[in-house]
């Protein structure tokens, strides 16, 4: 039988018309399906490049990818070294004293870790910044515009120097333009600058007059200085004072100081000029420590200076007492006395005051700690118009101690409910002391006995011996004037206040060293009082130490409380004339 290969060829116009249609449909039809296979091949060709460039396309993305997680690695590792770098710092600094360098190492690299400090933290911000940078590469968001940090306006009475910017040219540059352009407006920006200190000259001109005729000279008196017959006017000896006592300079750094301005002080010159007035500042002091204890509510505080003992070749620990007028009476002032030891003898002659010189023993609220010299200053038995106040905050701080710990809850509770109460103090700030202390009985009274409940219960569940005891004994313990604040809206919650004031202290024996003598420390608690609290009413400290330095070799002693710091004219950031 012949197969289809071996038939021969057909004439489709010899064929029936059926046949030869069949025949052309078969024929399309074989045309059609080779057609579909080349499209198909064509499609699958096609495909077959997308995958290879999706492959490309994916390789490069994962070695983005690859890059991008190795500069995180990068960045990462140098947050965690600039991260210790800035944690050690700190330990250097605030670390305990048997880890920390000496007080010498401590003051001769303080400096060093400042500028170590600002430039590991300069070092954190510009990765912060590359990241910031890197994820808004990666980002299709648009990044919103940088906040610019708002700055505190500089003072009005700051002298301003203008420079002006203008275009080189106020023509239209736009093309076939060339028109004069419109002023619309201005952009100013201000910058803070600074010359050196300026030394001038007085120049007191004394005309002589004389008549012929009678032979007689008249001449106008001199004008009355502090130092009389040197060379240092009452504003180079104000200035003197506040380097010394409250910008915190030794007289050697003085000297070299005034030298690079071309006025040479020798520092046994500048230690004479604040010997001097500082003697002349005595009578404003004792007027001054009068005012202070005119207040019926105290607050008191000590602190440690060294002292120099030439005859031992060594310094010993000395004393500045320091006193306030309440944190809640509004006419403020502080005082310090310098004393040679912390014996409960030097609070009770300076409260008790001198007969001789007509003061008169002091009774009221004494506001302390619970320093066991102040027990004899305020023994009702010795001195029955005083009582005695105890500070919340340092109450507090057992707690706190406790809390950092991590190992006694109570710590944690008793500082949430210290935190009620102070809550409730910062919302009586404004009020009148008998407002403040109805408002007290009403808000405070109930936290104060749930507070005092809540200690029994929990003492009596606590070891003898431990800090936990420790902390609740010291509260039961004092309980009495830590609460007399709740009879009296005239006494303060704590004594953070002074805390404050004895602040300039603290920093300034760090640049003294020590007080050379016991005459000098009384000299430097004469001349902080008076400063400290004019800048308590506001004062600028050289401009009223100036203004009272000038004043006072012609001032009647009648009139000398008008030199105190609260009957002088305001002054918040200006000078006084």
């Amino acid at each position: 039988m012949l197969g289809m290969r071996g038939l021969p060829p057909s004439d489709p116009q010899g064929l029936p018309p059926e046949v030869a249609a069949l025949i052309a449909q078969l024929q399309q039809q074989v045309q059609d399906q080779a057609q579909q296979l080349c499209e198909r091949d064509q499609a699958i060709t096609q495909r077959d490049q997308a995958l290879a460039a999706q492959t490309v396309e994916l390789a490069q993305r994962d070695a983005l990818l690859q890059r991008k997680d190795r500069e995180i690695a990068l960045r990462e590792a140098k947050i965690e070294k600039i991260n210790f770098e800035l944690a050690r710092l700190k330990r250097w600094t605030y670390g305990a004293k048997s880890e920390a360098m000496s007080a010498d190492q401590r003051r001769l690299f303080e400096e060093t870790l400042a500028e170590d400090e600002a430039s590991l933290r300069e070092q954190l911000e510009r990765l912060r910044r590359e990241a910031e940078a890197a994820e808004e590469s990666a980002s299709t968001k648009p990044k919103a515009s940088p906040r610019k940090p708002r700055r505190n306006a500089f003072p009005d009475h700051l002298r301003r120097v203008e420079h002006h910017h203008e275009p080189e040219s106020t023509n239209c540059q736009e093309h076939d333009c060339g028109r004069p352009m419109t002023r619309i407006g201005e952009d100013i920006t201000e910058r803070l600058d600074i010359v050196p200190a300026e030394f001038f000259v007085h120049r007191h001109v004394y005309g002589k007059w004389t008549c012929r005729h009678c032979q007689v000279l008249k001449q106008a008196p001199s004008v009355p200085e502090i130092v009389e017959g040197g060379a240092a006017a009452s504003g180079l000896l104000a200035h003197t004072l506040i380097s010394r006592f409250v910008d915190h300079l030794p007289y050697y750094r003085q000297e070299t100081i005034n030298a690079r301005s071309g006025v040479h002080t020798p520092r046994s010159t500048l230690a004479a000029w604040a010997g001097q007035a500082g003697a002349a500042l005595e009578s404003l002091y004792e007027l001054h420590k009068r005012f202070i204890l005119d207040c019926r509510v105290l607050h008191a505080d000590e602190t440690p200076v060294a002292l120099l003992d030439p005859g031992a070749g060594k310094t010993r620990k000395a004393y500045v007492w320091a006193y306030a007028r309440s944190w809640h009476d509004t006419v403020p002032g502080v005082i310090y006395a310098f004393c040679r030891g912390r014996g409960a003898q030097y609070p009770v002659a300076f409260l008790n005051g001198d007969e001789t010189r007509g003061e008169r023993r002091w009774n009221g609220t004494l506001l302390t700690d619970r320093y066991g010299g102040y027990e004899t200053v305020v023994d009702p038995r010795l001195y029955p118009g005083r009582i005695s106040a105890a500070c919340a905050a340092h109450a507090r701080r057992n707690f706190e101690e406790l809390a950092h710990d991590g190992t006694s809850p109570i710590g944690v509770d008793a500082i949430r409910r210290f935190a009620r109460i102070y809550q409730i103090e910062s919302e009586l700030r404004d009020l009148s002391d008998d407002e403040r202390r109805a408002q007290r009985q009403q808000l405070a009274t109930p936290v104060w006995d749930e507070l005092h409940r809540w200690l029994q219960l929990e003492r009596r569940l606590v070891a003898d011996g431990g800090a936990t005891a420790k902390a609740i004994d010291y509260t039961l313990g004092h309980w009495a004037a830590l609460t007399q604040h709740l009879k009296d809206g005239a006494v303060a919650l704590d004594n953070n206040h002074l805390e404050r004031q004895i602040k300039p202290w603290a920093m300034g024996r760090k640049a003294w060293q020590f007080v050379g003598s016991e005459l000098a420390g009384q000299r430097a608690a004469i001349v902080m009082s008076l400063v400290q609290s004019a800048r308590m009413h506001g004062h600028d400290p050289w401009a009223y130490l100036r203004d009272v330095l000038q004043r006072l070799p012609m001032q009647l002693n009648s009139r000398l409380d008008e030199l105190l710091p609260l009957n002088r004219p305001g002054n918040r950031g200006g000078l006084l004339v």
